[in-house]
């Protein structure tokens, strides 16, 4: 077992950039006075910590009280909060689930039901996966997703009795037809109730709804076991396979530790490391699904330390970690509808997925079109030189004292900005941009802007730079 001390910065920044969207220097230096047993422990327990209060937003974004029907107000709320909260796992793991659970607007184009969806998810998203897929049953933005408002018990629609088992929870391979047409049985009668017209009524939500007089009440046989079985039976019955621990814990490892091959070929190519998989489905079973467990064993073990930059940011993850380094939206300010746009022009819309597969992830996020699109956001987002994150990197670079060697400018700005691995080659590309003014000089006011400037300028490179694409 690797023994990591109290102070290891780079530790802290990694376990934040996976189990959040990044932590500014001064939070990390914080973090490192404790031990890294115990923050972990805060993380995975984050009703412990204050809940993000942002109803000030309502103050800026009138939108947000009207629930109007896109979802753009509304994903920069999320950005908002994943910016700001001091529970960072819950966040990510929504975004997570998100992933998982692909469910999209463009069906529905009902706004309240997806806010609804996502509020659910940030609830039950550290809670055992019983009760995950238990409140994802009865959530009527997917009931409507995958049609089982038309699965009733004399005319059965299998929409989510497949998708349950085939992306919800145990992966191709893993049972029948047959237990598809069970678990659709089994699913029969659970609906929701209608909302009210958009016009001229406004905007109103809907909620589950058991309908018994359309459930099959008939014996069913799911995965080898025979009963009266509803939907919560179907859901016991699954997250007692150990290929449901198999390919959740897949989904985990694959989002917090390091880029697995897309989704549709886990069936057939075995994961990039099988023993860090069998300790996570151990964590699973051994603690029946409880996720909170699975993900305190994740975060303190020896691969999760080890697997740094091996994960490519995905959209989501690439603009809360830069808004978060930069400052950006520290304070309600104009500007947060717009990082939906933003979001679009890389590659992923949140509340609106592709598919039920949801996105594809990994290197499949980066192509020309979508690297131009991060690069210029994140230039753009340490342009100025007020902006309070970029400020705080400015003032630790001056408190080095003057002057500045190229090369301690070069190394302390990777340090602040993440720490981030450059490359080699990165590096000396760097310092022979640093060199070309040589020192920085705090001197008189035209020399401290001159190097502020100079400073700037860096922080764009290092955002600019290849190694800023991963986790």
């Amino acid at each position: 077992m690797v023994t990591e001390t109290r102070t290891d910065i780079g530790l802290l920044a990694h376990l934040y950039r996976r189990a959040g969207f990044g932590a500014t220097r001064a939070e990390l230096e914080k973090l490192a006075t404790r031990s890294y047993e115990d923050v972990v422990e805060d993380l995975v327990n984050p009703e412990t910590v204050p809940e993000l209060d942002d109803e000030i937003l309502k103050r800026f974004y009138p939108h947000l009280w009207a629930n109007q029907d896109n979802t753009g107000v509304w994903n920069g709320r999320w950005f908002f909060r994943m910016v700001n909260t001091e529970r960072p796992l819950e966040e990510k793991m929504t975004l997570f689930w998100h992933g998982v659970f692909a469910t999209g607007w463009t069906k529905s184009e009902h706004t309240y039901s997806m806010v609804d969806h996502i509020q659910m998810l940030r609830e039950n998203c550290l809670q055992p996966f019983t009760t995950l897929l238990t409140e994802l049953s009865k959530d009527p933005a997917m009931i409507y997703w995958l049609d089982n408002c038309e699965n009733h018990g004399d005319s059965i629609n299998e929409n989510y009795g497949r998708e349950i088992l085939e992306l919800f929870s145990m992966g191709i391979g893993n049972y029948t037809e047959d237990d598809i047409k069970s678990a659709a049985r089994a699913f029969t009668g659970w609906s929701f109730t209608q909302a009210l017209p958009l016009y001229p009524w406004g905007h109103y939500g809907s909620e589950f709804r058991y309908i018994a007089e359309d459930h099959d009440d008939g014996e069913k046989t799911f995965l080898g076991q025979t009963g009266n079985w509803n939907g919560e039976d179907i859901i016991r019955i699954i997250v007692e396979q150990e290929a449901t621990a198999r390919f959740i814990s897949r989904h985990i490892y694959n989002f917090f530790v390091a880029d697995e091959p897309q989704v549709p070929a886990w069936s057939i190519q075995p994961p990039n490391d099988p023993a860090a998989i069998d300790i996570l489905v151990k964590a699973f079973q051994d603690s029946n699904g409880d996720i909170r467990h699975v993900m305190r064993t994740l975060f303190t073990s020896d691969f999760f330390k080890q697997a740094r930059f091996t994960h490519v940011k995905s959209p989501a993850e690439f603009v809360a970690g830069t808004l978060k380094l930069s400052g950006a939206f520290r304070d309600v300010v104009p500007g947060l509808g717009s990082l939906e746009g933003t979001m679009i022009a890389m590659g992923q819309k949140l509340m609106d997925p592709p598919s039920v597969e949801g996105w594809h992830t990994g290197k499949e996020w980066i192509d020309g079109g979508t690297l131009t699109e991060r690069v210029n956001f994140a230039v753009d987002m340490f342009s100025d030189a007020s902006n309070a994150g970029v400020r705080e990197i400015i003032d630790r670079i001056r408190g080095e004292g003057g002057p500045v060697t190229p090369e301690k400018f070069v190394d302390t700005a990777v340090e602040l900005m993440g720490p981030v691995n450059v490359a080699d080659v990165t590096r000396q590309s760097l310092v022979d941009t640093a060199s070309e003014e040589g020192d920085l000089v705090f001197g008189n006011a035209e020399e401290t802007a001159a190097s502020e400037a100079r400073i700037v300028r860096m922080l764009q490179l290092i955002v600019a730079s290849r190694e800023y694409q991963f986790a």
